[in-house]
């Protein structure tokens, strides 16, 4: 953040910057793109987005409000503060799929009104659990008759090939799209498909032919052709239909159920046990009160579900199986639950990154929780990722000021399976380690036995 608490993501918007003081989110909307925004305006378009929840609402500042808090701008506007900002290489499928399709129907509504957007990237899309919101106000202009989309390379990439390499190829968009923060190339996608996709009109339009102009871009004078590219409205609306469709008809690739993604409701507890489990949270979300609840290890969503019926007013879940962030997004928004489940590795989370690595916060930067799940997680660092135990623990309290922690045993046919192809190197891996471990850092309020295998559940305050 600059003085004026100016977005470190922001920078490269030439039609304004967004700035955050004092906990408050405002939009400063540039000279060259002030005259843009008034004509939006005034078509009623912003009002007609917001109200349909597509697109986040604003208020616009006086002179003297704006001179107050020291942004100096044509025109300034606050926008509700969002609880959490995730990455598109942190959504599972459905939610990348979700996000696609949100902005090509923000786009076409664009277009009906006579406006358009000035570009195409995925990180101009939010969510507010399972609903994805438009947050970057100044892409919707004034529509030029007969302009090209010059957004479709970048939707592409950031959407529609992150999409494909899952859906035809069953390999995971997330490691290939964070190590790449533009999304995933038409070149690169094109070299992993194989020929049969040729066949398909939409895989030979939006990604062949893509990767082709891509090539062509460097020979000499490829710019200048493209820039003078013309499309009739009624083709681009086509486009952008056609694309709408292909999109909300992929289903993700790769094995729909994987051991992690059953594990919660077949493998882990009797019935009685899992109440007892759903219990223990609701009592500590009773207790606690908190907003704002991170699940580490959401696995489907059973216990955020948990958290929310017990009063949390929302939950972000992080999960390392693809499959099981996918199935709990799809039960958020079947339930309505105000939970976003994101894909993290614990032992990897996401990283600061982008210019001067602070363009893209990572997981610690972004936010704050109120009170962190840690439910069958410990086992999978300390065992699987040989993790210290303290260190696992000590990451954990750090996560919150309150949470909730499960220690399951080597008595336990989970860490069994963990322990079942490898030498068992853990001595200090057993309960008063643990306990050991956490009391070093927080007070422990309340312990159950949950399950026959002896794991426990402690619910803690950090000191």
């Amino acid at each position: 953040m600059t003085a004026t608490g100016e977005n470190a993501g922001s920078f490269r918007d030439p039609a304004g910057r967004v700035h955050v003081v004092g906990g408050r989110v405002f939009r400063t909307v540039s000279p060259r793109a002030a005259a843009d925004f008034e004509a939006v305006a005034a078509s009623g378009l912003h009002d007609h987005l917001a109200a349909s929840g597509r697109l986040v609402p604003h208020r616009r500042l006086d002179a003297a409000e704006a001179a107050g808090l020291g942004l100096d701008a044509p025109v300034v506007l606050e926008h509700p503060r969002l609880p959490f900002v995730s990455w598109p290489y942190e959504w599972p499928f459905p939610a990348l799929q979700a996000a696609a399709l949100l902005h090509l129907d923000l786009h076409l509504d664009a277009l009906a009104a006579g406006f358009t957007l000035s570009d195409a990237s995925a990180y101009n899309v939010q969510f507010r659990g399972p609903s994805p919101v438009f947050i970057d106000t100044l892409s919707l202009r004034p529509y030029r008759d007969g302009e090209y989309w010059l957004g479709h390379r970048q939707f592409c990439e950031q959407f529609l090939n992150p999409l494909l390499m899952d859906s035809l190829l069953g390999v995971s968009h997330a490691p290939w799209y964070r190590g790449s923060l533009e999304g995933v190339p038409a070149t690169d996608l094109a070299a992993l498909l194989p020929a049969r996709h040729w066949l398909s009109w939409n895989v030979a339009m939006h990604v062949f032919l893509q990767a082709r102009f891509q090539g062509a871009a460097t020979r000499k004078g490829a710019g200048k052709a493209s820039a003078a590219r013309k499309l009739p409205r009624e083709g681009l609306v086509a486009m952008l239909r056609g694309l709408r469709s292909w999109i909300a008809r992929l289903e993700a690739g790769g094995p729909k159920r994987t051991v992690w993604s059953d594990y919660a409701g077949e493998t882990s507890y009797a019935p009685a046990e899992a109440e007892a489990k759903r219990a223990f949270v609701a009592g500590f979300v009773g207790r606690v009160r908190p907003e704002t609840v991170w699940d580490m290890g959401c696995n489907t969503g059973d216990y955020s579900a948990a958290a929310l019926a017990a009063g949390a007013r929302r939950v972000v879940g992080f999960d390392f199986d693809r499959a099981a962030a996918g199935r709990a997004f799809e039960r958020a928004r079947r339930e309505n639950l105000d939970f976003l489940p994101l894909v993290l590795d614990a032992a990897n989370p996401t990283p600061s990154q982008g210019w001067a690595e602070v363009e893209r916060p990572g997981l610690r930067g972004r936010a704050e929780a109120d009170a962190v799940l840690a439910l069958a997680l410990v086992h999978h660092l300390a065992i699987g990722r040989n993790v210290p135990l303290p260190r696992v623990v000590g990451w954990l309290v750090d996560l919150a000021p309150a949470g909730v922690v499960e220690f399951v045993p080597k008595s336990d046919p989970m860490v069994g399976e963990l322990l079942r192809l490898r030498e068992d190197i853990f001595d200090e891996y057993d309960e008063p380690h643990f306990l050991a471990a956490l009391e070093e850092r927080a007070e422990v309020l309340e312990t159950a036995r949950v399950s026959a295998s002896g794991r426990l559940l402690v619910s803690f305050r950090r000191r």
